[in-house]
């Protein structure tokens, strides 16, 4: 349905080949956007056979009080995969900034996702780590997207979330071998220094 529903927006599609990703690219890690609306992902799933419940409880809609709406409204959505190559959550970048919502809203943690184990990207990065002999960890979606996108296929992303132990212990059975490229700005040089020290205390080679 999210992919879907990027066929007659011009506006997300626009926004995706500006920040320099191709159609293949788009559709290959099947990246989608949802309309800013309250009820249409709900509403449509409804419609599938899905249960309130069953939606509440995979990070789909979200309940205050006795209202229940749709947690993720008028954003460009990348699927997170499990290291089977299922979705377990999303990742929803807002497109159009009113200055109160957070830039990327993800998933919560369900029965489904746990955002401490998984790294987006790993299940298509496996091969080409194992090949390299080495991973790159970038900080976000859109800059595991142009990585892959350019051939480096042995990377992976933290998907906004704090690199865990858990994370590299995935990425050490592996390859001990690791090259962190994050953003060079405060956040990103606190992210990177925080991750090679926690890399270094379990045993990895880090660049």
């Amino acid at each position: 349905f999210l992919q879907n529903n990027l066929s007659g927006e011009e506006i997300p599609m626009d926004y995706l080949k500006k920040r320099g990703l191709i159609e293949k690219t788009i559709k290959d890690w099947r990246i989608g956007y949802v309309r800013d609306e309250w009820r249409s992902i709900s509403d449509y799933l409804k419609q599938k056979g899905f249960t309130e419940s069953e939606m509440e409880r995979a990070g789909i809609t979200k309940t205050e009080g006795k209202n229940t709406y749709d947690r993720f409204r008028g954003r460009i959505m990348f699927p997170l995969f499990d290291s089977a190559s299922r979705v377990v959550a999303f990742s929803g970048r807002i497109l159009h900034d009113d200055g109160k919502s957070a830039k990327y809203l993800n998933s919560p943690q369900t029965e489904l996702f746990d955002k401490s184990k998984i790294l987006y990207g790993y299940d298509r990065a496996k091969q080409a780590i194992r090949k390299f002999d080495f991973s790159i960890l970038v900080e976000g979606q859109m800059d595991l997207l142009m990585a892959h996108q350019a051939g480096f296929t042995n990377t992976v992303a933290s998907s906004g979330t704090a690199l865990t132990a858990e994370h590299l212990t995935l990425l050490r059975r592996i390859s001990n071998k690791i090259i962190m490229s994050f953003d060079s700005d405060n956040a990103g040089a606190s992210a990177v220094e925080k991750g090679w020290a926690l890399a270094l205390s379990s045993g990895m080679e880090v660049k």
